[in-house]
């Protein structure tokens, strides 16, 4: 049986998101998304050129129908701004399933909990599906659980500094604490730190600087495809239980 991500009511056969920006161009972005077996690709609604028609568009090298558009607030720091944002998504493009970030401030590029959850609580009234951008703050994600979110996404590190997962016990108790889906956002550099990720219970990961950036994106999409799958199986194994000691390997009985 094919093991399935469900977010709201929606399924898909990846577990590995895809950033859409940082890329050289978007034919650069459009292969490496197809590297990387995504099903969903996130899109930043601010920086979307809908003006400039000689540009090309990301819906010219990325089929919507094929790969699920996930609309984001980029940019916004405050409740307003990403309010305005994912209104003008779903008028353009009928889009429900968002993903939500709201920014405290343009060096540190952590997410404002407190404007976070009340944009969240908003928009879940008004029929959005909310995949939320936050901290790794246990207590933070159970609220964001109760005031409507369809998933957890907290920083494993800050916003595209490649810094891998810096806190794995917090996001072992966000596993242990929420029942939504629990997908890292921001702050990996590696496939083993996607592989970690997904060993730690998370049933996702979503990356962009680490593949945009890459000497080679076209290798790194597609180390991280394999991590993902890799660290999930890992994880649905068992792994056998940590010891201070040595245990042979070969039975006791029958030694010549």
């Amino acid at each position: 049986m094919k093991d399935i991500l469900k977010i709201s009511n929606k399924k898909f056969t990846s577990r590995l998101i895809v950033g859409t920006g940082k890329y050289k161009n978007f034919a650069q972005c459009a292969k490496s998304i197809k590297l990387s077996g995504a099903d969903i690709v996130t899109v930043a609604v601010r920086r979307v050129n809908i003006s400039d028609k000689k540009k090309p568009v990301l819906m010219d090298y990325i089929d919507p129908k094929k790969i699920t558009y996930l609309p984001n607030t980029a940019g916004c720091f405050t409740s307003s701004e990403a309010l305005r944002t994912l209104r003008l998504a779903r008028e353009i493009g009928g889009w429900k399933l968002v993903k939500l970030e709201v920014l405290g401030d343009k060096k540190l590029l952590y997410p404002n909990m407190i404007e976070t959850l009340k944009s969240t609580e908003i928009l879940s009234k008004e029929g959005f599906e909310v995949m939320v951008y936050c901290s790794d703050d246990p207590l933070m994600a159970k609220r964001l659980e109760n005031v409507g979110a369809v998933a957890i996404m907290p920083l494993a590190a800050p916003i595209g500094s490649g810094l891998g997962i810096l806190n794995k016990v917090n996001i072992q108790i966000l596993r242990s604490k929420t029942r939504l889906p629990l997908i890292i956002d921001a702050g990996l550099g590696q496939a083993s730190d996607a592989s970690l990720a997904m060993e730690l219970g998370c049933d996702g990961v979503l990356i962009n600087t680490a593949i945009a950036k890459a000497k080679d994106p076209f290798i790194m999409a597609e180390a991280m495809k394999h991590s993902v799958i890799a660290g999930r199986k890992s994880f649905l194994s068992g792994r056998i239980k940590k010891t201070l000691f040595g245990k042979a390997s070969s039975p006791k009985k029958g030694i010549i």
